[in-house]
Order: structure tokens, then C-alpha cells, then sequence
């Protein structure tokens, strides 16, 4: 046999074993993915409403809603994945709203690829806290280089404007969008304690 053909051969069976590897991988590590990202959305959601002790899934839609209620049963409010682009891919977001639909009780970054050590900074806590109790009418807005004044306003990552930004433009336009969902499904047309 010549050197040509025992070089297909050899990297034929070598590609042929990569591939099945692969393929293995995947099946195995597909499922245990899955559980951990359920598991990373339901410890998302109750740190966006710490008061949460239950939580009731609302499809609508096609949108997903988890409305969550306390011991008592009364409701705290409503978590739901608020997702975008941002500076150099998908941000994804868990969102926790007020039960009047007016104010953020706080946000957890679930999915981020923004620049290491500037847009990767809205995962940190100092970013993050700035949306606990922040009124979302008539949206949310972010500035820049000064302290916020008005009750729906933010200050953006310095250096790093266009990931804060993002994250106030996605969650702009997916509280609008889960507000008129939420007057559908409830019966006073904004969420109420029950």
C-alpha cells in the first residue's frame, strides 16, 4: 500500500472516531445542561424576588412568565427572561417585577459574552443593584458620568456604554411587552395581590 492511501485511511478512522466522540459527548452532556440551566433560572428568580416561596409558570404568548406569590400565597410579583444583543452577543436576563407592574424588584445576568473587564462588568453586583426598586415608567434610562437623579435612571459602566445601554434597551422593550401580557391574563388588567 502506498503512503497516499495509508494517510486517508489513517486520518479517515481517526476523523470517524472524533466525530462519533462528539456525537457521544453531546447526547451525554445534553441533558445534564439542561438541568443545570432550569437550575440556574429558578435560583435566578428567586433572587430578583427574594419574598418568592412559590412560583406559578405562565406561558402567553410565547413568552414565559413565572409569577411568583409568599407564604401566604400572596402575590410578590413576577420574574420573566428578558433577552437582547448587546456589544458582542446575546445578553440574557432575569427580571423581577413588582405585582402593580411599576417598579423592578431586580435583575440577575443570566447570559453575558460583553468585553472582560469593561461591558463584562454589568454582571457585577454594583451594576445590578441600581435596578432594585427603579421605576419603569416611562422606561428606564441610563447616564453618564453623574450620579442618577430621577427615579428611573441608571448610571452606565464607564467604559463600557454600550453594554449598559443594552441592558436598558432590552429591559425597556421586554417590560412593555410582558406588561400587556400580564393585563391579559389577570382579571384587574395589572397584576393584584390575591
Amino acid at each position: 500500500m502506498n503512503i497516499s492511501a495509508h494517510m486517508i485511511i489513517v486520518l479517515t478512522v481517526v476523523s470517524l472516531f472524533s466525530g462519533l466522540s462528539l456525537v457521544y459527548m453531546n447526547e451525554y452532556a445534553e441533558p445534564l445542561i439542561k438541568i443545570n440551566q432550569e437550575k440556574a433560572m429558578k435560583e435566578a428568580i428567586f433572587k430578583v424576588l427574594p419574598d418568592a416561596k412559590d412560583v406559578e409558570k405562565i406561558e402567553q404568548d410565547g413568552r414565559v412568565i413565572f409569577k411568583t406569590v409568599n407564604e401566604a400565597g400572596e402575590l410578590v410579583g413576577y420574574a420573566f427572561v428578558a433577552e437582547g444583543s448587546g456589544y458582542q452577543g446575546i445578553i440574557k436576563i432575569m427580571v423581577g417585577i413588582n405585582p402593580e407592574l411599576e417598579k423592578l424588584t431586580g435583575i440577575d445576568i443570566l447570559e453575558s459574552v460583553e468585553t472582560p473587564g469593561l461591558g463584562a462588568k454589568i454582571t457585577q453586583d454594583d451594576f445590578k443593584s441600581q435596578f432594585k426598586g427603579i421605576s419603569v415608567s416611562p422606561g428606564i434610562e441610563y447616564i453618564k458620568a453623574k450620579k442618577p437623579e430621577k427615579p428611573n435612571e441608571i448610571q452606565a459602566v464607564t467604559g463600557a456604554t454600550v453594554s449598559s445601554r443594552s441592558v436598558v434597551n432590552i429591559l425597556n422593550t421586554t417590560v412593555k411587552e410582558i406588561k400587556e401580557i400580564v393585563k391579559k391574563i389577570e382579571p384587574s388588567g395589572e397584576g393584584e395581590n390575591e
